[in-house]
């Protein structure tokens, strides 16, 4: 009964893994030219997805007759797609909730591999399955945290280009697509964009919306306001883009004279968070004994949890103390 359950649990796992990789190589070869092309050509039908409020994007989402269980459900309880365009990637809200099940299964199979009449195993699988299916969205998250801090870091270049542009005498679009061809991404393709949506006939205002939507950063907030305002009342735009860049570059500035005056506060707080668990594997080596009170005497159960919600409580504080927001 037990190697059945083997032989079953490596079958489920191997298959979920090679299941997992094949789509996300298969979602990295579908591109938004492709998109455009297939409803330039009517190949994509007559479907096209809607962003969240209810307007007509042509970059939402691949262009399908048939959307899948998944791809309906997925976005009704969850803003995942906006999660995945912020991330930069191409996967659809579906595909990536497959392949998280995906590595899911293939954690508990592999887990349940230990399992030679052992109860524990059977038990951590659900936590196995739990850890496994949560990596492609750590992943996307830590993917999506680069992105935006490197999107913030080029938005004054950004503004400051097309300011120039403005003073040469081109249009706003065209500085959109100067910045889309001068810069680097992610900057320009999200520039880049913004200009190919209003090409498309989205009025401008809109694509700025968009752009705002899929990146949620205060300082490009300033920048879609002015442009708006400045269509509808005028003024001299150029200006008021140099000015949010110099804004921008200044709060860096300051960002980064607190960053160095609080590295002794942060040092000592990471240093102050992980002495008592060293400490506790240290004495956990030397003496055992002594450390399992903690773990058989009632007394030792409550100073135990006592410990871990002042550490909580600890790093909660500390993380106030040392995060300024500029």
């Amino acid at each position: 009964m037990g190697s059945t359950l083997i032989v079953a649990a490596v079958f489920v796992g191997v298959t979920a893994l090679v299941g997992g990789v094949a789509l996300l190589l298969r979602g990295s070869r579908s591109s938004l030219a492709e998109d455009r092309l297939e409803l330039l050509t009517g190949a994509g039908g007559a479907a096209v997805r809607t962003s969240p409020g209810n307007t007509p994007s042509l970059w939402a989402g691949t262009l399908n007759d048939t959307l899948g269980f998944l791809e309906q459900y997925v976005p009704s309880f969850t803003n995942l797609s906006t999660f995945l365009e912020q991330a930069g990637s191409a996967l659809a809200p579906s595909r990536f909730v497959l392949i998280s099940l995906a590595l899911g299964c293939a954690g508990a199979a592999l887990c349940m591999l230990g399992l030679l009449g052992d109860l524990v195993w059977i038990l951590a699988a659900p936590v196995a399955f739990v850890l496994a299916a949560s990596l492609p969205t750590l992943w996307m998250y830590l993917k999506r945290q680069r992105r935006l801090k490197a999107f913030a870091r080029q938005l004054p270049d950004a503004l400051e280009l097309v300011a120039r542009a403005l003073r040469a005498g081109h249009s706003l679009a065209a500085g959109f697509h100067l910045v889309a061809q001068e810069m680097a991404e992610p900057i320009s393709k999200e520039f880049n964009r913004c200009y190919e949506e209003q090409n498309f006939g989205i009025p401008l205002d809109q694509a700025l919306e968009d752009m705002t939507r899929r990146v949620p950063n205060l300082d490009l907030r300033f920048f879609a306001t002015a442009v708006i305002l400045q269509r509808q009342t005028g003024g001299d735009l150029a200006e008021i883009l140099d000015k949010i860049g110099r804004l921008i570059r200044e709060r860096f500035k300051i960002w980064g004279q607190i960053q160095a005056l609080t590295g002794e506060g942060r040092l000592s707080g990471l240093v102050l968070l992980a002495l008592p668990p060293l400490l506790f594997l240290a004495m956990l080596r030397l003496n055992p004994g002594y450390v399992m009170t903690l773990f058989t005497d009632p007394l030792g159960h409550r100073m135990l949890a006592l410990a871990i919600v002042m550490q909580l409580v600890g790093a909660l504080v500390i993380r106030k103390i040392v995060n300024i927001k500029v």
